[in-house]
Formats: structure tokens, C-alpha cells, sequence
């Protein structure tokens, strides 16, 4: 089919094609497309006599129409259908550009200074007239190809993107079955699903608000394993909270609130005692369930701080900040088998987390953005398009060999296939001999703040690991990359805190970061099921 796909493209196939509500599986029949010749027209007559006429002499292939009963076609007769299309749209062109050349020799005709001296001012007018209507007929002939081949292309994009869904969904076979969105989604979500563009845009303006209960009902990243000794502590911010990361005297991490309950002083000014937390005010030490455990000069009172479920699995340590009980399951987040992670960074940015998983999910502005680090001499391609499922926050991007995933609350993961560093290679990851594998994860610290990991792994070069201080070169570099996208996120913030819609007109390589605000969006409004996600 790819083959007929291809020809179909290049000659404006005239074929019409309806979405079926599913894919038919009986045995030989791959799709139920409706495939209609288009037929009837009538196309200028060959002039034997000229000169061109054994170019364009092709006999007429209308009386040889397939026979097909009924309006839906198997594949075989969907096929026959196509090849006498093809046939068609030879013929038609080819009487087409005939009858172009013909209007040409005509306008020489009369034209020529030779011609007219032999002829009244009256039969020069009447030829120009005839030439004038007939030169009229061409431009409504040629009106009506150019609606031809637009609609050709966009029954063409169609069918693409109804085989590139059944291919995702091959790929997709052996993961858990995904959930459909909500009737309550909104008429932008349910445009998306349909694999439309959204006709209607996305209202994201003006100060972001207080984070709403259900965002926080998830299991979030928030240090990497290799951060955290036994005799030292990292301070975060998670939706407008101070939180505070050690490990207890089993060895394993807690999350404390950043505030002594004495004097509320904060806790990481302090230092870690045998699996205690110390605060550098008084001395109070408190364990990783929260529970004060010496208060030294004066009476012992039994006195809490609040605590967060707290685990470490594959080298992160995750938090649940909701008031829901945490899942039982944490999802995993190791990069692909073959691949050694080469570097973990962890930056804490100026921007909500939103605005940068925005940033994070677009690709199409890598040309015009990341000039001087990884895109740097990239071509801008004439149409680029995100490939996902109609229930997928996953999928891959085209032209560029890049799979990319949206993975809840707030992850980032992505493969790209190189060559070399900055250089891309194949039409996609599995072509590609080389890759790179990135992990992001955008904590919400608060409505201006996101703390980002970052985590790099690559399926070659594993000597790269053992070079000193290589983990400051791929900080350096990654810093550079983020640089070039904060300068216009940053932007985008304080416009939106004045009122501004970031997300005002989505076109098609949006299609990631609009699914990604509408689950968001379900999120926050406490939606029972929400769109495009899969259960943990």
C-alpha cells in the first residue's frame, strides 16, 4: 500500500476515502475505506495532425472503469480502484498540458505581425475573443485540479495518519490497555482524539493560580540517589512548600518539613546526626517520620513536624505530597536496556513547570531556537508532525528521528537517533545504528519555579563515563541548550502573568503539548478518568 500511497501523492490520486468506525479484520481486508473514481469529465481533444499528437495521444481509460459492487471495497478491489485512478490522472494531466500548448500556439497566431496584416481589425477582435474564453475555461480547469490535488492531499494526510496510528498501536501491543478520555472532556480534547487539528484555542493566561489538590496526588521525582549521602540533605520546594530530603539511620530517605517546629528555623541550615536531621537554631533533632526525638536544655515535649511518604527505587527518590493515599506502585523510569546513564543534572529554573513541559514537548522550534548548541545547521522542514495514537501521550516526531513521551504528573522521556553529536540520522529511532536517551522531570516548586532533572544516557561510547570531569562538560553543554529556550519561556511568563493566552493558536506539531494541557486540565478539575492516560 505505501507504494500506491506514494504514486497517489505525486499524481493527486482523485480518490475519496471515509474514516470506518474500525479496522475490519476479517482475513484480507486491512481497512474499510470507501474508494470512489472520480470520472465523467471531459478532456480536450487530441489534434492529430499536431505535431505533439503521439506524446499526447494515450487512449481514453474511462470505459475501463473497474466493476465493483457496493460502496465499501476489500483491499484487492480498493487497489484495482486506485491503479485505474492513477491511469486516469496520466490522462487527464496529459490533456491538460495539451490543451495549454494549444492555447499557446494560438496566442502566436494572432500575434504574429504577419498574420494580422492579412486580416481585419474585426476577425483580430473575434479571435481574441475566442482565445479570451477559451484561455477562461483553462483558468476554471486549472481551479479546479488545484482543488483537486488540496483535497487528494488531505484524504492522503488522512489515510497516513490512520495507518500511522494502527502502526503505533502494533508497536504498542504489549503495554496495558489505555483509558479513553471522559465525555466531560472538552470540545478541544475531543477534536485532538479525532486526530484534528484543534479548531479552538487553549485558554492558558494570566497569574498561574494556586496548585489544586488533585495535581498533587501523584508520585513525583525530586533528587536523584547519588545526591543524597548519609551525612547530607537536599532542601526542596514542591507546590509552594519547603521540604527537606535525608536518610534516616537505616539508610533510607525521608521528607521532612523545612521548618523547626520551635522558632521555625529552617532545618537544612543544620546538619544530618546518625539518621537525624538537626536544626542549627537549638539543636532539636528530628527522624525521617517527622517525630522530634532530642530537644536538648529544657523538658522533653513530644512534638511532630509533617512528613511525606518518602521511597527510592532505580537511583530516584520520590515523593507523594497529596493528601490521597499514595499508589503502590512507582512507575519506572530507567532508561531503555542497552543504554548506560552518562550524566544526572539537577537545575532550578525561573519558569512554571507547566510553561517549560510545554517547551520540553515541542520540538518543531529546535531550527529556530537551539542555533548555536544541537540544532545548529538544521534545515527547517516543509511540514513537521508529531505521529501519536488517538489515546497516546507517546509517539514519534517527522521528519526527525526522535520518540518522545509525556508521562504523568510532569516526566519527559525521549530517544533520538544520531550519528554524532548535533547530527541526526534515518527517518526514525530504529533506523539508527547510535542513540542518545533523555530523561526530564519538571518539579512544580511554585507558580514560578521549577525544579528540573535531568538525566542522559547513551547506548555507545561507554568509555566517556571513566573521562575526568566529563560530568561538568555535559552540565556545560546542557546548560547552553536550556539557555537558548529560557530567554523566550521567561518571555512567555511574564506576558501570560499580564494576560497574555501562550497557547492561543495550536496548529499541528502542537499536538503533544495540547494533549499534556488538556490531561492537565482534567487533573485539576478532578475528572474520575482522565484523557489519553494508563494506569501506573
Amino acid at each position: 500500500m505505501s507504494t500506491v500511497f506514494a504514486a497517489a501523492a505525486a499524481l493527486s490520486l482523485p480518490i475519496s476515502l471515509s474514516r470506518p468506525a474500525k479496522f475490519n479484520t476479517r482475513k484480507g481486508v486491512r481497512a474499510g475505506f470507501r474508494v470512489f473514481a472520480v470520472f465523467g469529465e471531459e478532456g480536450g481533444l487530441v489534434d492529430k495532425k499536431n505535431p505533439w499528437g503521439t506524446l499526447f495521444d494515450v487512449e481514453d481509460p474511462r470505459s475501463k472503469f473497474p466493476q465493483c459492487k457496493g460502496k465499501f471495497l476489500d483491499v484487492n478491489q480498493a487497489l484495482e480502484v486506485a491503479r485505474y485512478d492513477i491511469q486516469y490522472c496520466d490522462w487527464r494531466a496529459r490533456q491538460d498540458v495539451l490543451t495549454i500548448m494549444l492555447l499557446h500556439e494560438k496566442v502566436v497566431d494572432v500575434l504574429n505581425p504577419l498574420a494580422r496584416d492579412y486580416k481585419s481589425i474585426g476577425t483580430v477582435k473575434k479571435e481574441l475573443a475566442e482565445l479570451q474564453q477559451e484561455l477562461a475555461q483553462a483558468h476554471i480547469q486549472v481551479h479546479i485540479s488545484e482543488a483537486r490535488v488540496n483535497t487528494a492531499l488531505d484524504k492522503l494526510a488522512h489515510m497516513e495518519e490512520l495507518v500511522n496510528d494502527r502502526l503505533l498501536q502494533d508497536r504498542n501491543t504489549t503495554e496495558s490497555d489505555q483509558l479513553c478520555p471522559s465525555p466531560s472532556t472538552s470540545m478541544q480534547s475531543l477534536d485532538t482524539v479525532k486526530g484534528k487539528s484543534p479548531q479552538k484555542s487553549l485558554n492558558v493566561s494570566g497569574p498561574v493560580q494556586a496548585y489544586p489538590p488533585h495535581l498533587k496526588n501523584f508520585w513525583y521525582p525530586v533528587a536523584f540517589s547519588a545526591d543524597l549521602k548519609d551525612d547530607t540533605m537536599i532542601p526542596i520546594d514542591c507546590f509552594e512548600e519547603q521540604w527537606v530530603i535525608f536518610r534516616g539511620k537505616d539508610g533510607k530517605p525521608g521528607c521532612v518539613r523545612n521548618t523547626c517546629a520551635h522558632r521555625a528555623c529552617p532545618l537544612d541550615l543544620g546538619s544530618v546526626n546518625e539518621g537525624r536531621i538537626q536544626c542549627p537554631y537549638h539543636g532539636w533533632e528530628y527522624s525521617t517520620d517527622g517525630k522530634c526525638e532530642k530537644m536538648p536544655s529544657t523538658r522533653f515535649l513530644n512534638v511532630r513536624i509533617k512528613s511525606l511518604p518518602c521511597f527510592e527505587q532505580e537511583g530516584m527518590i520520590w515523593i507523594w505530597p497529596g493528601d490521597d493515599p499514595p499508589t503502590a506502585t512507582l512507575p519506572s523510569l530507567l532508561p531503555p536496556k542497552g543504554f548506560e546513564i552518562h550524566a544526572e543534572i539537577v537545575m532550578e529554573l525561573p519558569i512554571e513547570h507547566g510553561l517549560l513541559l510545554d517547551n520540553l514537548l515541542d520540538l518543531a522550534h529546535a531550527p529556530f531556537t537551539h542555533t548555536s548548541t544541537f540544532a545548529k545547521g538544521w534545515s527547517v522542514p516543509s511540514l513537521v508532525k508529531f505521529l501519536t495514537p488517538a489515546s497516546g501521550l507517546q509517539g514519534y516526531w517527522d521528519p526527525y528521528p526522535i520518540d518522545m513521551e509525556f508521562r504523568p504528573p510532569c516526566i519527559v522521556l525521549s530517544t533520538i537517533g544520531i550519528s554524532k553529536p548535533g547530527k541526526l540520522e534515518g527517518q526514525n529511532t530504529r533506523q539508527c545504528d547510535t542513540h542518545l536517551h533523555q530523561l526530564h522531570v519538571c518539579l512544580p516548586s511554585s507558580t514560578k519555579k521549577t525544579r528540573l532533572l535531568y538525566r542522559m544516557s547513551l547506548d555507545f561510547a561507554p568509555i566517556l563515563k571513566h573521562i575526568p570531569f566529563m560530568q561538568y562538560v555535559w552540565r556545560h553543554f546542557a546548560e547552553q541548550v536550556l539557555n537558548e529556550d529560557l530567554r523566550l519561556v521567561v518571555g512567555q511568563q511574564e506576558r501570560m502573568i499580564n494576560g497574555a493566552n501562550v497557547w492561543n493558536l495550536p496548529v499541528g506539531y502542537d499536538k503533544l503539548g495540547v494533549r499534556y494541557r488538556l490531561w492537565r486540565e482534567a487533573v485539576e478539575r478532578g475528572a474520575k478518568q482522565l484523557p489519553y492516560s494508563k494506569p501506573m
